[in-house]
């Protein structure tokens, strides 16, 4: 299970967005959080989340027994440890 938190301020509010368009993915609040998690690795378009680099680059606020394995201006990618 690849999961990821994203903080829910209005900057990275397309970051979800965007992340539950895929239907692998489910995506639920957990106090100020949003909870993305999919049983397969968590893709999520840089482009389609119209956001700038900066807020970008600062929007995963943190991982459960998954890692990191692309972050670039391109795409965001997860999956499970």
């Amino acid at each position: 299970m690849s999961t990821l938190f994203v903080l829910d301020v209005p900057e990275n509010a397309t970051v979800p967005q965007v992340a539950a368009r895929d239907p692998r993915v489910s995506v639920e609040m957990v106090g100020p959080y949003f909870r993305i998690t999919s049983p397969d690795t968590i893709v999520i378009d840089r482009r389609a989340t119209g956001c700038r680099h900066a807020v970008w680059y600062s929007a995963v606020a943190g991982l459960a027994q998954s890692r990191v394995t692309q972050h670039d201006k391109d795409a965001l990618r997860v999956e499970a440890r």
